[in-house]
This record gives C-alpha cells, structure tokens and sequence, in this order.
C-alpha cells in the first residue's frame, strides 16, 4: 500500500510539472509561426536536438547540462547569425528561447522531474540565452562598457514586432570600439518585458557586482521609444501606464495613481527621481540619421515640465520620469538608484532610441550605427 501511494505520488509529481498551462509568450508561438515562419525556423535545427536531447535525459544534473549548453550556445549562435546575415533581427532569439522553454514545460525527459527542478532549468536558460553567463571582458581595453537591450514587446499589438535594443545588444556584444586612440569593449544583456523580473530583482541582481567594484567604465541601458533618440535625464520610481508587459500583466498604475514598484517583496526604495550620468555632450556629438535629444521632460503629480536640476524634483512625486512610466524608464531608475547606493562613480544612464513599426532592417541599421557611434565619442569622457 505504501509502494502504491509513493508511486501514485510520483506520478501526481510528474503530471503536476507537464501539465502546466503555457506561458503567455509561449501561447504566442501559433500566431508567431503563422505569421513569420522563417523567424521561427531560424533555430530549427539546435531545437530540434535539444528536444530529442531532452526526451531521452535520465537525471537532473544531464538536464542541467544539456540546458546550461544549450541556452549559452544559442546567444553564441544568434550573435553570429545577426552579425553573419547582416539581418538585424533579433527576434529568432526571442521566438527560438519560448521553443525551448515550451519544451521544458511540456515535454516529460525519463526521469522524474519535480516542479523546483523545472523552474531551476528554465531560470538557466534564461540566464545562458540573455548573455549573462557571456559577461567577461577579454580584450586588452582602455575601458569597459556594459549595454543591456531589451527584448520585443506589446506583441498583440504586432507579432512581428522587433526591437531595435535588442538588435544593438547582440550586433555589440563582444566588440571594441575606439575613438581619438582609446578602446573600449563592449559586453551586452537581453533584459525580459516582464513586470515580474524586475520585481524580483532581475537589474539588482545583474548590475550590483560590478557597482560594488567600479569594475567597469560605462553602464548604458536602452530601449526603443518615440521619434528620436533621447538621453533621459531624470528617470522616475513609479509605474504609471496601461500598457502590459509580455506576460500581459498591467501593473495598475495611472497618471492620477502611480504605483511603486517593488524589489524583493517590497516596496523598491529610494528618492522620486535620480539623475543619470552619461556624457551628454559627447554623445550628442555622433553623427547619424538621427537627433540626439538631451531629455529633461517629466511628469509629476503636480505638473509636466522639464528640470534642469534634479534638487527642483525634490518633494515630487513621479508620474513619468523622463523614460516614462514602463520599463524602459524603470531600468533607468533601477541602474542608478542602485548606483548610487553603491556609492559607485561609474557614468550610468539611459538612451531611448527611435521606434520601429514591426521590422524595419533599414532603420535599424542606422540607430545601431548612430549608437555606437554615441559610446566612441563618450570614450573621451570616462
């Protein structure tokens, strides 16, 4: 009888793990593949053996193995494929990390695997297929600059949606870049659309080490935003906009009501507004397709106008910083709040680059050219 319930138990174990709803990024694949299937198929190959790899795995530490291989070679893979096919795509990376993550989630391996022990697995995945297990500077520098891009988003709006920091994230990662004879390498992370992620912490988590040992010279975050690109003086705390985030959550916060987001399960700390500390001037000095636009604008609960001191937002309460109430704007905040916790003096700060309408190579070609060009002239000024 004891035989038959630990059995029954096991059995319950297993069907509890792999009977899991998909994600909602994950129920996106259908329409996805309708939609561009030679996005989805980009990968199709190093799927294909992960899952036959997967179904024939007898124990959690050749899981382990097989995900810590695959998640890392697929940020390897998709940095050559972006650079080799002059595509500037990013999203077979985003589209071919949810295949692989819906394999986790709903394809049983030969041993029994317990609901901890997936969730650890698809954690490493995406850790490897970010980047972050890539992060080591190599190359004899001047400096060191850390870039994080983000992923596609607001995909009901469009499936095909790309993102030029994402493109920028993988077409940079890895390369040196010089100006007036200083060199600089550049090492990059895919930051998720996820409300949830920066909640537990995920900008803390990978930012803090090298806060704590003023390890590199330069942290740069980027997103995509409007018309132009806008270097955001004054990012805000607070989350204050309808917009859901790839897991279709909208946090609740409006431009009467904005929300504070949390980190850790609690409230995140720290002043209304920060201020960032990239070399302005140099930067708007690069030359491309674009302006370069010193952003002071932000919106509090009293007023929308545009600082030209951070001590004037003083007793605000934010609504928008100069990002705006999402994530980009959050990312923003998050970097140098934690920054100046730290007590760091590395230059810190965000550039909101120009949208795009779905997919739009041509233009994305330009924004990356014009953002490196950005970081060679800010070389002088680290």
């Amino acid at each position: 009888m004891i035989k038959l319930l630990l059995t029954s138990s096991i059995i319950l174990s297993s069907f509890s793990v792999f009977g899991a709803n998909l994600t909602v990024e994950e129920q996106r694949i259908e329409k996805a593949n309708s939609a561009m299937p030679q996005v989805l198929t980009a990968f199709s190959e190093q799927i294909k053996l992960f899952k036959n790899n997967w179904k024939s795995l007898k124990s959690y530490k050749q899981a382990t193995d097989l995900v810590h291989d695959h998640s890392s070679r697929l940020w390897l893979d998709a940095k050559q494929r972006i650079i080799a096919s002059k595509s500037y795509d990013d999203r077979e990376l985003y589209w071919a990390r949810l295949l692989l993550s819906k394999i986790i989630r709903t394809t049983k391996p030969e041993f029994v695997l317990t609901a901890a022990e997936q969730s650890t697995l698809l954690t490493m995945l995406e850790i490897g297929s970010r980047g972050r297990t890539d992060l080591a500077y190599s190359k004899n520098t001047t400096k060191k600059i850390l870039l994080t891009g983000f992923d596609p988003f607001l995909l009901d709006r469009n499936i095909n949606q790309s993102n030029p920091s994402g493109v920028a994230a993988l077409l940079l990662d890895g390369q040196v870049i010089t100006y007036q004879g200083i060199s600089a390498e550049i090492n990059t992370v895919m930051v998720p659309v996820r409300y949830k992620d920066f909640d537990q912490g995920i900008i803390e988590e990978l930012l803090a080490p090298y806060y704590a040992l003023n390890n590199v010279d330069m942290v740069v975050t980027v997103s995509m935003g409007s018309k132009h690109f806008d270097l955001e003086r004054f990012p805000g705390k607070r989350r204050s906009v309808t917009a859901p985030d790839n897991a279709n959550i909208v946090y609740g916060g409006t431009a009467k009501a904005p929300l504070i987001p949390s980190l850790n399960d609690r409230p995140l700390p720290g002043n209304e507004f920060v201020e960032f500390s990239l070399p302005v001037t140099q930067m708007q000095q690069a030359k491309g397709a674009f302006p370069i636009n010193d952003n002071h604008n932000v919106i509090t609960l009293e007023k929308a106008f545009a600082p030209k001191m951070l001590a004037v937002l003083k007793d605000a309460i934010a609504v928008k910083g100069g990002g705006g109430g999402y994530l980009s704007n959050e990312i923003s905040y998050r970097s140098i709040r934690l920054r100046d916790q730290l007590n760091s003096d590395i230059p810190t700060g965000h550039i909101h680059t120009p949208r795009v309408a779905q997919f739009e190579p041509e233009t994305e070609a330009k924004i990356v050219k014009q953002i490196q060009a950005m970081l060679e002239q800010s070389l002088v000024a680290l």
